[in-house]
């Protein structure tokens, strides 16, 4: 097999839990290949790159393989190459509740140890 439609596709991979989810996503502008905006009907070879929504998060991958139907999580990871990049490190703020008073000492020294690591 040498291409697949994008929505099967997505779907065979475990990149979506439905092909309609799949396709819904694609008609919504949430699927590009090769940076250009994918109907489902379009077709993915190996080599292609996809960019699909899902969720709350952008998956980059790159098509290794082609494949129609779903098959296990293990062979679904050879099908693609994730190179969606890393998520950004978001450092909690240290807030205290209104009327709370000031710091024990404790408190304190786990602040200090907190400034220290970063």
């Amino acid at each position: 097999m040498e291409s697949t439609r994008i929505d099967s596709w997505l779907w065979a991979v475990r990149l979506t839990k439905t092909r309609p989810d799949a396709a819904q996503a694609c008609r919504g502008g949430h699927v590009r290949i090769n940076d250009k905006p994918a109907k489902p009907s379009a077709t993915v070879v190996p080599g292609d790159t996809v960019r699909a929504r899902v969720g709350d998060r952008t998956r980059v991958v790159e098509v290794v393989r082609v494949i129609s139907k779903r098959v296990g999580a293990e062979i679904a990871t050879m099908c693609f190459i994730d190179r969606t990049p890393k998520p950004p490190v978001e450092v909690p703020i240290a807030r205290r509740d209104r009327g709370a008073g000031r710091p024990t000492k404790r408190e304190r020294r786990e602040l200090d140890r907190f400034r220290t690591q970063n």
